[in-house]
């Protein structure tokens, strides 16, 4: 196999893996999101972070990797302004952190490749 198939398998592998979870009490919920994200996903987070929206690629983290147990996404765009005015920012930003820092171990992630 070449490199490229070995790297396109082994993030297959990643994407096909189990939904982790963090548990937020404030929002009486758990909050599902997978271990890894292609950058189709990531893409417009990396940009809005470079233009210093750092509020609205949080905003967009939630919109994009949230999840519900099923893997259904918790919320749309059409959430964005609720979520931007109306859920407090503590709770976003302990979400967000969880989301982007999955807590696997890495000896974990080297046994999976």
């Amino acid at each position: 196999m070449s490199v490229m198939e070995n790297a396109k398998g082994h993030f297959k592998e990643r994407l096909a893996g189990g939904l982790l979870k963090v548990t937020v009490p404030e929002w009486k919920s758990d909050v599902y999101f997978k271990p890894a994200y292609p950058f189709a996903v990531e893409q417009n987070i990396i940009r809005l972070q470079s233009e210093g929206k750092t509020v609205e690629a949080l905003v967009e983290t939630l919109i994009s990797k949230a999840l519900d147990p099923e893997g259904k996404p918790l919320f749309t765009k059409f959430d964005k302004n609720g979520l931007m005015h109306d859920v407090d920012p503590n709770v976003i930003i302990r979400v967000c952190a969880e989301i982007n820092s999955p807590t696997e171990k890495l000896e974990d992630i080297g046994k999976n490749s």
